[in-house]
């Protein structure tokens, strides 16, 4: 049984040249996943991710620019990947319709992370983004450094931050690198 999982595992990793970062058909919990607020800052936003009914990962909440609030994310932490090889992040998602960021961290304790940002249309979409148009950002600031290199990956995010006071769900199925 385990050899079985093991080659399902390495054929997941290797099909297509593609590697799966999240998949909602084998992580069945939030485990490796954690909220982070602009409570940070002193804001009121509030947000959850939970596993819902139909087994895919749920991000939702409301966001808030009271007491100098402003965003909501969701964060996703794991070993280090490699992932020069790759040129894409694939997402498999449902939105509400509206505008959110995909964020990478190459370390997890850097303070910046790189940003791409998409639009969500209310139904089950694929969003293809470049890994070579992400920008680094810190604190909503664009940096004057070089855009992602593409080299390693330790930590991705979802962030909701429109300037504006919104309910908001965000349903993600897969993450894969292509």
């Amino acid at each position: 049984m385990k050899i079985v999982y093991l080659f399902f595992v390495i054929l997941m990793i290797h099909q297509d040249n593609n590697a799966i970062i999240y998949h909602s058909k084998t992580d069945q919990n939030t485990n490796n996943w954690y909220v982070l607020n602009d409570g940070v800052m002193g804001g009121l936003s509030k947000s959850t991710i939970s596993i819902n009914t139909e087994g895919i990962a749920l991000f939702k909440g409301y966001v808030t620019t009271e007491n100098n609030g402003g965003f909501a994310s969701v964060r996703y932490a794991f070993k280090t990947k490699e992932v020069s090889p790759f040129t894409h992040v694939v997402l498999r998602v449902r939105g509400d319709g509206k505008t959110y960021q995909f964020r990478i961290k190459q370390k997890q304790e850097q303070r910046h992370s790189y940003v791409a940002t998409f639009s969500t249309s209310g139904n089950w979409e694929t969003i293809t983004l470049p890994l070579a148009d992400f920008y680094p950002s810190f604190r909503g600031k664009k940096l004057d450094i070089p855009n992602y290199t593409a080299t390693t990956m330790e930590e991705i995010a979802f962030l909701i931050g429109n300037k504006t006071k919104e309910i908001f769900h965000l349903e993600v199925k897969s993450i894969i690198l292509k």
